[in-house]
């Protein structure tokens, strides 16, 4: 298998998951690129296993109830680092950050899991079915206020924001929209609920009032007729400016960094032609998201060198991407809810983010004092040899036996990922390698270990670079 196949399969590995080991992506290169491509998107048909719930309750019984949202971003982070289905998690990601819910206003911790838990299903699937259930959810009525959205008196919470936010952006509808769209969902609620205490929080039920939904006559982006909410977001759909925003949604968390979706009326995409091709196969394949993925992983603008480190990671794809290279909290034990809360320190509050508008992505992820929380997390990772993929880097490192200080550098930026970084960034981890003098032949158990924290300590140099923090 030569580097470039190598090289390849790392950014479909980084892209359509939290990255890889060099063993997976060297199993997964002897397998194939389309072959994997197929496995990722549809794990059920290849036989991939899904989260063992029942091991998760038995050894993390607190993160499986989530009653507290700490527990609630640990079970999160939970699927994220033990997942043999990374797209299906990368996914569910996605949606959490596009359909923004926050239990700042929730306070129910157990609805916005279960709302991941629909994201998960659903994610790969029709578009279309996917708005539905989020129309359904009981998590997001609440979040944008549709269970007060009556016949008599419309809110048009989310009516607006299922227009501007979730389907076509501003400017693609006019305010008589917003409100018919709001008559349509009136009726759409949640069910009263058993009070919490003394047993804590309880779960929310959809209800569908039939007596508090506006059957009067709308007219919804020039059409018109006494449509429910099932047809109004029918109509959406169709419509080419959907087709462009979640093109341009998938061409920004898969392929490279765009602005902020504010500034997408202002600002054209980076790429025009990929983003219109994302959009045409959108629209082909009558809006089900694992046909149109399947377009874009085995498209020539993917595969594209210039985009390869073009995304700045999110604080949970840094998190669970080096928690799953190290081999740390793979099995099942205590303390996941720290890792859990490290994204909240790095900027990112899984199920609680800031607003209905999510998280700002891209160079905004990275300011002076979550850059140092970052690089901190990472090389305190990295530099400890107990754990199983630091290990598994400094065996097959001693397997080479001797080398250059410039191929030991190599080497090891070659096993981490592989990752690429700048000619200048070369020169300066050669320049610490350098320091410890030459590489030899480990023949002794004390030469094996000062060996062993020679490699992690250049991983740490590694894991502290600029380069590193782009995926």
């Amino acid at each position: 298998m030569g580097n470039k196949d190598i090289a390849l399969m790392a950014h479909l590995m980084r892209r359509a998951g939290f990255g890889a080991s060099y063993e997976e992506v060297e199993a997964r290169v002897a397998q194939g690129y389309e072959a994997t491509v197929e496995e990722l998107l549809d794990p059920d048909a290849h036989g991939i296993p899904a989260v063992d719930h029942l091991l998760m309750a038995r050894y993390h019984p607190d993160l499986e109830s989530s009653r507290a949202p700490p527990q609630g971003a640990a079970n999160f982070m939970y699927f994220m680092i033990n997942t043999q289905r990374p797209l299906e998690e990368k996914m569910t990601l996605l949606w959490h950050m596009v359909f923004a819910t926050g239990n700042s206003k929730i306070n129910n911790p157990p609805d916005l899991v279960r709302q991941l838990v629909m994201f998960r299903e659903r994610g790969l699937g029709n578009y279309q079915d996917l708005l539905v259930e989020l129309a359904k959810d009981p998590a997001m009525i609440y979040w944008l206020d549709n269970q007060t959205n009556h016949k008599n008196a419309p809110n048009e919470n989310w009516g607006r924001e299922l227009l501007e936010l979730f389907s076509m952006g501003q400017g693609n509808y006019t305010e008589k929209d917003v409100f018919e769209c709001a008559r349509a969902f009136t009726g759409w609620t949640i069910k009263p609920k058993i009070p919490g205490i003394p047993y804590s929080r309880s779960l929310w039920e959809f209800e569908y009032k039939e007596e508090d939904h506006d059957y009067g006559e709308k007219v919804f982006l020039d059409q018109r007729g006494r449509f429910n909410g099932e047809e109004i977001i029918d109509i959406i759909v169709q419509q080419s400016a959907t087709h462009q925003f979640i093109a341009r949604h998938l061409y920004n968390f898969f392929v490279a960094d765009e602005v902020g979706v504010p500034s997408w009326n202002d600002v054209p995409p980076r790429d025009p032609e990929a983003v219109q091709a994302i959009a045409d196969a959108f629209a082909s394949f009558g809006y089900d998201i694992r046909s149109t993925l399947r377009m874009l992983f085995n498209s020539d603008f993917f595969k594209d060198e210039k985009v390869w480190y073009a995304r700045v990671k999110s604080p949970a794809e840094l998190v669970a991407g080096i928690v799953r290279l190290v081999g740390d909290r793979r099995e099942p034990q205590p303390e996941m809810q720290p890792i859990g809360q490290e994204t909240e320190f790095q900027g990112q509050e899984l199920i609680n983010p800031p607003s209905v508008e999510g998280w700002h992505t891209g160079q905004e992820w990275i300011d002076s004092g979550s850059l140092l929380r970052r690089v901190t997390f990472v090389s305190n990772r990295l530099g400890d040899p107990t754990l199983p993929g630091v290990r598994s880097i400094i065996d097959r490192l001693t397997a080479r036996g001797a080398m250059s200080v410039e191929e030991f550098v190599g080497s090891c930026l070659e096993l981490i990922g592989p990752l690429r970084v700048e000619e200048q960034t070369r020169q300066e981890l050669i320049g610490h390698a350098n320091e410890g003098g030459a590489i030899r032949r480990c023949t002794t158990e004390e030469e094996h270990r000062a060996f062993g924290h020679r490699v992690a300590q250049m991983l740490q140099f590694i894991g502290i670079t600029r380069e590193y923090q782009f995926c």
